[in-house]
């Protein structure tokens, strides 16, 4: 007790003095949707108290499009969004952020604002129109996840867990090209989501570094929805970076380990730092109980909220782990691969 005690004392002050990045929320769902409903602002009321609490930085939210807007209303939404966003900052503007550069992302942190970055969690925003990419990209928008666990222009998403399906594909045609668009105007791009076979197609078309924001090591949990070690390999030898997934059903099995934690993250975290190195992985927590209110589904948030993100820290001191090192997963690999690109 005495030895976690003191692992957990040292984890909150490195979350208070380090850089604490998490590289994929679908906070703008929630911000809209709130907001629709007549409230303001809505991450300074129900997201910063957390945030802080955490010693969070820098949140790379995604645009995400829920099935039922796609695909007539996917654009919109996005555009809503966004739209959102700048109405967040305009009524808390000491508060938050949204940064275009990763300069922008350091002089928010120096003066205790919430960074905040666009990312798409799936291109259906922008249809098959590859010109809309450079609209997106003048309103903000700096990360291209291809895709979402569904098929779009750009490629095949992977499901959660199995289901019947015919015949798969990898990238498009037009989801070439995007990639060199992606390129050509200095967006990072984002492989979670995206099936095997277009994981592949990246390998093949794309030079760059990507990182996969929300996944898993799919030796240790079998869903597709997590890396093989030859994808976390590849990844790795581009200076990519991985994101831990808190969602439980991407984690471990409850059926074998009992109730999924903290603690069956950081094997995740111990298996990438053996497989590839300590520098390849980072956070990327997707909490989403707030989305799974009556919605049938039996995942969870391993680690629920920004208010006990700190239990995965605690962990890893506990196993061993430098405090450099745990540092370098609860921010600082991805602000290295993020500098490279942000300019």
């Amino acid at each position: 007790m005495k030895k976690r005690e003191n692992s957990m004392a040292i984890a909150r002050e490195l979350h208070r003095s380090r850089l604490v990045l998490d590289a994929h929320f679908d906070l703008l769902v929630d911000v809209l949707e709130k907001r629709e409903k007549g409230r303001h602002r809505v991450i300074e009321e129900d997201h910063l108290p957390s945030m802080k609490k955490a010693g969070l930085d820098v949140v790379v939210s995604s645009l995400f499009v829920s099935d039922r807007y796609v695909p007539d209303m996917a654009l919109r939404r996005a555009l809503d969004q966004i739209g959102a966003l700048h109405q967040e900052v305009d009524e808390s503007g000491d508060s938050l952020a949204l940064c275009r550069t990763w300069d922008e992302v350091e002089s928010a942190r120096s003066t205790g604002k919430l960074a905040i970055v666009l990312s798409f969690e799936g291109v259906e925003p922008i249809s098959n129109d590859l010109g809309l990419l450079r609209i997106f990209y003048e309103l903000g928008v700096r990360g291209v996840g291809l895709v979402w666990s569904r098929r779009n222009y750009a490629g095949d998403g992977c499901f959660f867990s199995h289901r019947r399906e015919g015949k798969k594909g990898g990238l498009t045609d037009f989801g070439v090209r995007l990639l060199d668009e992606i390129s050509s105007l200095g967006m990072f791009l984002d492989v979670s989501h995206l099936n095997d076979e277009g994981f592949q197609d990246v390998l093949s078309f794309y030079e760059g570094p990507f990182i996969a924001s929300h996944s898993n090591c799919r030796s240790l949990m079998g869903t597709m929805r997590n890396l093989t070690d030859e994808q976390i390999v590849a990844l790795a030898q581009r200076g990519g970076v991985m994101g831990m997934n808190s969602c439980s059903t991407f984690v471990a099995d409850e059926a074998k380990v009992g109730p999924v934690t903290a603690r069956h993250l950081a094997d995740h975290v111990d298996y990438i730092k053996n497989l590839v190195g300590i520098d390849h992985v980072g956070l990327g927590f997707d909490f989403c109980d707030m989305f799974r209110t009556n919605s049938g589904s039996s995942s969870y948030d391993c680690i629920s909220g920004y208010n006990q993100s700190i239990d995965l820290s605690t962990e890893l001191l506990m196993r061993g782990y430098s405090e450099d090192q745990v540092a370098m997963v609860t921010g600082e690999n991805f602000a290295r691969f993020y500098r490279r690109i942000l300019k």
